[in-house]
């Protein structure tokens, strides 16, 4: 397979990266091929084992594109959740894609805990991934290259007297405590990494998407709207055998978003479908397409699987080769995955995270495939829109948008 001329030259500049310091950081955008361009790396740098480290439901995808490249070394892709199952191998490079779900701070992520504990042992190349290398944070850089040795950071040992020099910290009350918040990082982090990292945009590939947003608003059943409405006033609803329970302002947030697409969880952990309304909208609404779902809880999707049968999956290789329809959580199915065989997007809830929104969307986009028509399932006078405006201005969407909204729902 030939690599477009931006591909190769990000690979030759790559190599150079990687042969003076070590490590890269690949920061391309969404669809630009940075998959491909990494297996390149490899093959230039005449690897013989090659580790890719991914999500799970993206493995089938990254395996085809190097079937593609017919590369003359050995490649292993696993899932992060799987590194515990590693064969004994001397690995030359090992690719961390969608490095940013190392970020987690202050404390390492067992994730990261793990990577750092094997690119000690092997000591191979390093090749970083991410279209969004620090999403909401500057601070979760530190992380990212933890296991790295040389990199920028390498001389504070811990996350903590990173931030003495890198964060701006500041104190926020929880409760009846105070907490150091870390998460303003500052903008010297990035130009540490600076030197290693490779950026593309879709912008400089020739890619101008055109992605058409539509709100579809559902009426929910009058049972829903009372039981949000008595949640509201009592911050209970107590039913024969379960008890719903909003006695904090952050639990009331939680219940709120669930109640407005038609499912809850009980005091008691269980949980349960209450309305089938938005998943039998979907299922009309878009009868003859093909699509992708996003759904938020657990039990949005059994509710999916009830209304559609057996004509939804939630595996991908079984949605590319079939008519069916396919749900995915939308937090695991925002990276690492393509959706270029649905016809549309249609989101039955929404997350809280910007990170959610911007990158869920871009799920369809190809080099050849540029437009694309996204549509969000809002139940009427909910909270989603809410949450929709905050997101698609880059913002999370926090219990204090949550407090200023409450009045309005």
């Amino acid at each position: 397979m030939e690599l477009r001329d931006y591909q190769k030259e990000i690979c030759g500049k790559a190599v150079d990266v990687l042969q003076r310091a070590g490590w890269c950081y690949l920061a391309m955008e969404v669809r630009t091929g940075k998959t491909l361009t990494s297996l390149a790396i490899a093959e230039r740098l005449k690897a013989q084992n090659v580790l890719f480290i991914t999500k799970k439901k993206a493995i089938s995808s990254i395996e085809d594109d190097n079937a593609m490249l017919s590369p003359s070394y050995s490649l292993t892709v696993i899932n992060y959740e799987s590194l515990h199952k590693l064969p004994e191998v001397a690995w030359d490079v090992v690719v961390c894609d969608e490095s940013h779900t190392m970020g987690a701070f202050p404390k390492p992520s067992k994730r990261t805990k793990q990577v750092r504990a094997l690119l000690a042992k092997y000591r191979p190349y390093v090749i970083l991934m991410s279209g969004t290398p620090t999403p909401e944070s500057y601070s979760a850089m530190y992380h990212q290259v933890y296991g790295i040795q040389g990199n920028p950071f390498d001389y504070y040992k811990t996350f903590y007297k990173f931030a003495n020099e890198f964060v701006n910290v500041k104190q926020q009350r929880r409760g009846l405590h105070m907490v150091n918040d870390y998460s303003g990082g500052k903008q010297s982090i990035l130009d540490a990494v600076k030197p290693y990292t490779l950026m593309y945009t879709q912008k400089e590939a020739g890619f101008v998407v055109d992605t058409k947003e539509h709100v579809l608003e559902v009426i929910m059943s009058d049972s829903t709207q009372n039981i949000i409405n008595k949640l509201k006033r009592d911050k209970v609803v107590e039913g024969k055998d379960e008890v719903i329970l909003a006695d904090t302002a952050v639990k009331l947030m939680q219940k709120v978003h669930q109640l407005c697409s038609g499912t809850v969880k009980f005091e008691s952990g269980e949980s349960m479908v209450l309305d089938y309304t938005k998943a039998e909208f979907i299922r009309e609404r878009f009868k003859d397409k093909k699509i992708g779902i996003f759904y938020k809880f657990k039990e949005e999707l059994n509710a999916l699987k009830k209304i559609f049968g057996d004509k939804l999956t939630t595996e991908l290789e079984e949605f590319n080769t079939t008519d069916k329809n396919i749900a995915l959580q939308i937090v695991s199915g925002r990276e690492g995955i393509s959706l270029r065989q649905a016809t549309a997007l249609v989101y039955y809830n929404i997350d809280f995270s910007a990170t959610s929104y911007w990158q869920s969307r871009d799920r369809m986009t190809t080099k050849d495939r540029l437009k694309n028509d996204v549509y969000w399932v809002f139940s009427k006078g909910g909270i989603e829109k809410d949450i929709y405006q905050a997101v698609a201005r880059k913002k999370d969407y926090t219990l204090k948008h949550f407090k200023r909204d409450l009045l309005s729902l």
